[in-house]
């Protein structure tokens, strides 16, 4: 094959994965939109997506790949990940098809053909690793937001903590943290909206913090939920678990920076012990090597 259309493959592959990210991300931002200026269910204008009712193309695409036959471990992922849009799923899927295809017409082009086992060796890589890239892609995402959320949580508590004491309510009190925090903290500050407006909906409150726990899969915000929640019932002083809490996140965080520099020593035995020795070795003990030879070869 040609370079030239190989490399015409690649693009069209790569731009096919781009334009596919960036209608996932455009629908993840008409949701937070929608939910924002309370029109969630009315169309919104989009340079990616056209409104739902407008939109036959659209609509053959869901079709094609159906939200309801994925599994609720995808799903429950990718809103662990922030995309909890109605098209994620079936974006997500596509994505996973078009990265698959992609790397087996890779292989299928640059394998060698002399040998038939070598060739299917190299397909068989090919498509293992293209179903297992997405995979890890969904899972550094859901692990680079959680980190995010969990970095946030003691800047929350504090503010919790100064805007219950203030005498406002909790629910006003989760509504100014979350505009606050919305520059410097989006995810969490996104979460503490929702849970706000799902309290304005109806919702209780104890289902709506246990939904905020099931939406991120932070460990640290099921402790705060059931503290939250066992405070509501017994009638405790919110502003003191709040308080109580946000020095237990605090020291963990220390606890955990700590841990992280034990264990650089060991971690940087392996590049020592690789990269580094070796070019001591050939620096020290190649001169003295070249002499030893130079006087065995003149005998």
């Amino acid at each position: 094959m040609p370079l030239t259309t190989l490399a015409l493959i690649i693009i069209a592959g790569v731009a096919v994965v781009v334009a596919a990210m960036a209608m996932i991300n455009e629908g993840a931002r008409r949701t937070a939109l929608g939910r924002a200026t309370g029109t969630a269910n009315e169309p919104v204008r989009s340079v990616l997506i056209a409104p739902a009712a407008a939109s036959p193309l659209r609509e053959r695409f869901f079709a094609l790949f159906p939200t309801s036959d994925a599994p609720s471990e995808t799903r429950e992922r990718l809103t662990h990940a922030g995309y909890d849009g109605i098209g994620a799923v079936p974006l997500y899927t596509a994505v996973r098809l078009i990265v698959l295809a992609s790397f087996i017409l890779l292989a299928l082009a640059l394998a060698p053909r002399n040998s038939f086992m070598q060739w299917v060796m190299i397909v068989a890589v090919a498509a293992i690793l293209g179903a297992l890239i997405p995979m890890y892609w969904l899972t550094r995402a859901v692990k680079k937001r959680q980190d995010r959320i969990l970095r946030s949580i003691p800047d929350a508590m504090d503010l919790l903590v100064l805007c219950v004491e203030a005498g406002l309510g909790f629910d006003a009190a989760m509504l100014n943290v979350a505009k606050d925090m919305r520059t410097v903290h989006a995810d969490l500050s996104h979460e503490l909206m929702l849970v706000n407006r799902r309290v304005n909906a109806g919702m209780t409150r104890e289902e709506a913090l246990r939904a905020l726990y099931a939406r991120t899969g932070v460990d640290e915000l099921r402790v705060l939920v059931q503290n939250l929640i066992q405070s509501d019932r017994l009638g405790t002083s919110v502003a003191k678990v709040l308080r109580v809490y946000s020095d237990t996140l605090r020291r963990k965080r220390r606890q955990r920076a700590e841990k992280r520099a034990a264990t650089a020593a060991l971690k940087m035995t392996i590049p020592l012990a690789g990269l580094i020795l070796p070019a001591l070795f050939v620096v020290i003990l190649g001169p003295a090597m070249m002499r030893i030879w130079s006087m065995f070869s003149n005998k």
